[in-house]
C-alpha cells in the first residue's frame, strides 16, 4: 500500500538516525517500527488492579499493636536503647 505521510521533525530525524544506524531503507525502518507500535500491549491490557492480601500477622498473645515501645523491645531487645 502506498500512502503519504507528514512526519514530525524529531520523529523524521529518529528515523534517519536508525537508517544510517541499520543501513536500511526508509521503508523497512517505517515498517519496522509500525509493527512494533501495533503489535504492542495496550496499557489497559497490561494493567491489573493491585490488590492486597491481608494475612494474620500472628501475634504473640499479650502482645499489643498500640504499644510500639513494647513491640521494638520484643523485636530489637532492650539493648536497642
Amino acid at each position: 500500500m502506498r500512502t503519504t505521510l507528514t512526519l514530525d521533525e524529531d520523529v523524521a530525524a529518529s528515523l534517519r538516525h536508525e537508517m544510517i544506524r541499520t543501513g536500511a531503507g526508509m521503508k523497512e525502518v517505517v515498517n519496522t517500527f509500525l509493527r512494533r507500535g501495533l503489535e504492542a500491549p495496550r496499557a489497559e491490557e497490561i494493567a491489573r488492579p493491585f490488590a492486597v492480601q491481608a494475612q494474620s500477622m500472628g501475634l504473640k498473645p499479650g502482645m499489643d499493636v498500640d504499644d510500639v515501645a513494647g513491640l521494638l523491645d520484643f523485636l530489637d531487645g532492650p539493648a536497642r536503647r
